[in-house]
């Protein structure tokens, strides 16, 4: 396998940011390469995959192609005070990948997950542009950030910093809740959390909304908590939910 660690000046961040990018080297010529947008958390960066988790062991006999952005403690948003990581991550970076690496294009065959933060990241691209995706992931998802809002006051001074004021952020293209309805395509949806974890009421209330939807949709809830134990244990069903590998009904 490869791993391209790379560092590059953001049209969009207007700043040097960095990006991994792992490819496998053993690939079956019978199947298609899939490529998968993989999402960091609130307190990660780009290389947090694959310093914690077995991912290069669990993707190198796969057909699938892994991109690791860095977009800090943005939400992958577009920050009231900060930086454009919304337009990094939906406009800059798949052209940067697809200009550097001979990539998938074809979106039947793109996927995006995260775990936390990144689990947000990955729901808000998909069902900005659900035609772009075959797929989207979600590891322990802070999928209800108005109602996260809410239940965690300790955190406004951030949660204003990056989406406003709540009143402007609740319905907004920044509520995944709102983004659920009148999509364009419907990509295929997972849904993965602890029963431990601090946000799994958080992922039971958007499992309430998403249900009332006809999107393509699986949850599966085991136990585990917010750490890097449940995530690199879950990635590999990420991974096989690519491949229709398991129990996916």
């Amino acid at each position: 396998m490869a791993i391209f660690s790379t560092h590059f000046v953001s049209r969009a961040l207007q700043l040097r940011t960095s990006l991994q990018v792992f490819i496998p080297d053993q690939i079956d010529a019978t199947q298609p390469m899939r490529l998968l947008y993989l999402l960091h958390g609130l307190s990660d960066d780009d290389t947090a995959w694959l310093t914690n988790t077995s991912l290069v062991r669990y993707a190198e006999n796969r057909n699938i192609a892994i991109v690791m952005p860095q977009v800090h403690r943005s939400f992958y948003t577009d920050m009231q005070v900060g930086n454009k990581y919304w337009t990094f991550l939906s406009e800059e970076l798949p052209e940067t990948i697809h200009s550097w690496f001979k990539l998938p294009t074809d979106p039947k065959h793109t996927y995006v997950a995260g775990l936390s933060m990144g689990g947000y990241g990955a729901f808000k691209w998909a069902l900005h542009y659900p035609e772009k995706f075959a797929g989207m992931a979600s590891l322990s998802g802070a999928l209800d950030i108005v109602g996260l809002r809410e239940a965690r006051p300790e955190g406004e001074a951030e949660m204003q910093a990056t989406f406003g004021a709540i009143a402007e952020h609740r319905g907004s293209s920044n509520d995944l809740l709102a983004l659920l309805h009148n999509l364009t395509a419907k990509p295929r949806v997972l849904q993965l959390c602890g029963t431990e974890d601090f946000l799994y009421s958080n992922n039971l209330h958007f499992k309430a909304q998403i249900e009332q939807t006809d999107l393509p949709y699986i949850y599966q809830e085991t136990p585990g908590e917010h750490n890097w134990e449940y995530w690199d244990r879950e990635i590999q069903t990420v991974l096989d939910w690519i491949d229709q590998k398991g129990d996916f009904t």
